[in-house]
């Protein structure tokens, strides 16, 4: 359920018309609402009431501050995979004792950062980096908690590019190299294997992968157990798939039950790392049609935003429900919704069956809270755009839209290019 419904044939965010907030904001622009986020949060975590767990948010999926300010006042934690998002965790109060770091390619600074902080959990993804984190541990004399993101080798049915646990994938460790990773960092005077992570992929729609992962994570726990390396957190990921186009993943309520019976009687801790599924639905990204173009082939809506803003469509085909914010009975052609940067693969939708437009309409894409403006660049020497807060009858620029001088903050010019 999110709170994007039309209202006497105007589309509304919340109690407010996205008309309204164009009006003052112009387009391109990312809308968010409070509701839905909350309402998405406090659904999936309280899947999990009746059993140990900590929700740590998946910030890559949107790292607004204002949005995980919303995880840190609900009790949430984060999943952070870089230096950049434990700091923003940090800034918002989320408390480091709720933050897991995971990714394969944590620098020595960002490594002493999450140290420094006394965050939860190191999740490591790689032998060398087991050594580097020991490394690093002795020579600050700092005892550090730290967990193996293990590949269960599971495929969980979904678009090769968000597919994280099969062996030709770049994340974890198969178990067998993990098995003795763990004989080394027990050995070590300051490491504490206190956990095992796995995270098997991206907008999982089938409840099996999720089952099979956490009994195949069980089966190594017991056998670290015998070996007398106890762990207290299992750790498995995010992943939990939302609707696009008409997809039935499971609900929270559904998926909550399962993973707690697999895991009753265990003495562990669950933590998981939800995104998609939080912010996924709660926000819509708008955009102005400039111009409408024909083809002998072709027609063309020529939109304002781009694959710069929204890149999900032109890297992953991705499917994005496209509707305008006013309603209307209008007649219907297959359309392409493109961008104005100059690739062939700047598109929001291709041969979309939508009503007929005139340029100056402005549209709404759904679906766009999840790896929207996360993954946005200035590509084109573009801006970036502003994000906006919608909380009943009010809206609330959480981000303002880049300046042109924001687009060259930071270069420099060496002094004899000036003479």
């Amino acid at each position: 359920m999110n709170f994007f419904n039309y209202k006497d044939g105007q589309l509304y965010a919340e109690d407010v018309s996205v008309q309204q907030i164009v009006k003052k904001v112009g387009t391109p622009v990312y809308v968010y609402s409070y509701k839905t986020f909350q309402r998405h949060f406090k659904v999936f975590d309280g899947a999990f009431k009746s059993f140990p767990h900590i929700t740590c948010y998946s910030c890559k999926a949107n790292s607004n501050g204002a949005l995980l300010r919303m995880v840190a006042k609900m009790g949430g934690g984060a999943d952070v995979v870089s230096g950049g998002e434990l700091f923003r965790a940090l800034r918002v109060s989320i408390p480091a004792h709720k933050i897991v770091f995971s990714g394969v390619g944590k620098t020595e600074a960002e490594i002493r950062y999450a140290i420094q902080s006394r965050i939860l959990m190191i999740n490591m993804e790689s032998a060398d980096e087991v050594r580097t984190v020991a490394k690093i541990a002795r020579r600050m004399r700092t005892e550090v908690a730290v967990s193996i993101r293990v590949n269960p080798e599971i495929d969980p049915k979904t678009h090769p590019y968000i597919t994280t646990g099969l062996k030709k994938n770049k994340f974890g460790i198969l178990w067998e190299e993990a098995r003795r990773l763990y004989r080394e960092i027990a050995d070590e005077p300051f490491l504490v294997p206190v956990g095992i992570s796995s995270h098997i992929g991206s907008q999982i729609t089938e409840m099996g992968p999720f089952i099979e992962a956490v009994q195949s994570l069980k089966g190594m726990v017991r056998e670290l157990r015998r070996e007398g390396i106890g762990l207290k957190y299992i750790d498995i990921g995010g992943g939990l798939g939302i609707q696009y186009k008409g997809e039935l993943p499971p609900h929270p309520d559904e998926y909550g039950p399962a993973i707690e019976r697999e895991l009753r009687g265990s003495g562990l801790t669950l933590i998981l790392e939800p995104g998609r599924v939080i912010v996924g639905n709660s926000g819509i990204f708008v955009t102005k049609i400039l111009y409408v173009k024909k083809t002998p082939e072709k027609r063309f809506y020529i939109v304002d935003g781009a694959m710069n803003d929204l890149v999900r469509p032109a890297l992953y085909e991705a499917y994005h429900e496209i509707m305008p914010l006013e309603q209307a009975d209008r007649k219907k052609e297959r359309v392409d919704v493109v961008g104005p940067i100059c690739e062939s693969g700047d598109f929001l939708a291709r041969d979309r069956k939508m009503p007929m437009l005139p340029p100056g309409a402005v549209v709404a894409v759904f679906g766009a809270g999840a790896y929207g403006f996360s993954m946005s660049s200035n590509y084109n020497s573009r801006r970036r755009v502003p994000e906006v807060l919608v909380r009943g009858k009010e809206f609330f620029v959480v981000r303002r839209r880049d300046s042109l001088n924001d687009l060259v903050r930071g270069e420099i010019i060496p002094e004899f290019l000036k003479r």
